[in-house]
């Protein structure tokens, strides 16, 4: 099967809308063709629901933010994890890239919003 085992929070379209991502509570994130819909990849790293994604301004990196308390960020050509974020005391509801592609921001459940420098 390539769609998602549960539900989908939330899908984006690549800024260069060359990709669409979706983020599940199955854990995981999928990658699809943007022009046909049709199913790349997936990204698995999380141990829990995947909350929130966003794309960086080049559509090179994924960001996801998830109910195991950590943000990943992905590098979507290689298809693997780049970078795991530890550091929120709680689950991670909101993410989002800075226009420039240098921070990610990230709030949750914790009540603290942390900035990350690339």
């Amino acid at each position: 099967m390539t769609g998602h085992q549960a539900l989908i929070n939330q899908v984006l379209f690549s800024p260069d809308s060359r990709l669409v991502a979706s983020a599940s509570f199955d854990k995981s994130i999928k990658l699809w063709d943007g022009r046909t819909g049709k199913y790349l990849a997936s990204l698995r790293g999380h141990v829990a629901a995947v909350y929130q994604i966003a794309w960086s301004a080049d559509s090179r990196l994924l960001v996801s933010g998830s109910s195991d308390s950590t943000l990943k960020v992905w590098d979507v050509k290689a298809q693997k994890l780049a970078t795991d974020l530890p550091g929120h005391a709680d689950e991670v509801y909101a993410v989002d890239w800075s226009p420039d592609g240098q921070r990610v921001a990230s709030g949750g459940k914790d009540k603290c919003l942390r900035i990350w420098r690339r």
